[in-house]
């Protein structure tokens, strides 16, 4: 009979994890840089379109509002609106081919068109601002009738937006100069693009809506 003691069993080894209690997703989600800054410019926009239509609303309301002052008929001049209407519009093109010099990277041809494009909006608020002042002159101002306040406050805001795209333009291009068609610049020259066609689409409004539709009353 052996009087050897019955050797300890080894420690058996666990072939299996503590099981979890969630999913690991093994595919990253990936989002497009930049993507947060274009949805917000598209709000923004929006934002702005409510307050054009309120502007808008509010000149359809008070057009016919002339105090015994006078009418558009008496005190627009369709022609010289006309030649700033086209200025407005020719510089939407010149701002598409910036944009198409931008995508075949050539800095130089992207500057120059959004220079032309920056020319073209200074000689758009300069027709307006001289139209303004001939208004003024005349005895038209925001003053005299609520039309002619609905009037200056509706095309004045447009001109305020213009202007500003002008000043946005003006830092486009220095910043073109410091670190050219960089991803950043690239991406911000498409939110001046939507801004800048978005007036372009507000002025045919203000010129069809009040100018057009003011002689034929």
């Amino acid at each position: 009979m052996s009087n050897t003691a019955p050797e300890a069993s080894a420690p058996v080894a666990l072939d299996h994890e503590a099981p979890s209690f969630y999913v690991l997703d093994d595919h990253e989600h990936h989002h497009e840089p930049g993507s947060s800054t274009m949805l917000g410019f598209w709000i923004y926009l929006m934002s702005d379109a409510l307050i054009f239509a309120s502007l808008f609303a509010t000149y359809g309301v008070l057009s016919t509002a002339y105090a015994g002052g006078p009418t558009p008929r008496e005190i627009f001049e369709l022609p010289l609106v006309a030649v700033n209407t086209a200025i407005l519009l020719i510089s939407s093109i010149t701002y598409g081919f910036a944009m198409i010099a931008m995508q075949e990277g050539k800095l130089g041809g992207t500057r120059a068109w959004l220079a032309l494009t920056g020319l073209l909006g200074i000689a758009f608020v300069g027709v307006e601002l001289y139209e303004f002042s001939n208004l003024i002159a005349e005895g038209a101002t925001p003053q005299r009738s609520a039309f002619l306040s609905a009037f200056f406050t509706l095309v004045a805001t447009h001109g305020l937006h213009v202007t500003f795209g002008i000043i946005w333009l003006v830092v486009m291009l220095v910043q073109l100069g410091q670190r050219g068609l960089h991803p950043e610049n690239q991406r911000r020259l498409m939110c001046l693009s939507m801004f800048w066609h978005f007036l372009d689409v507000i002025w045919i409004g203000v010129f069809t809506f009040v100018y057009l539709l003011g002689m034929l009353r």
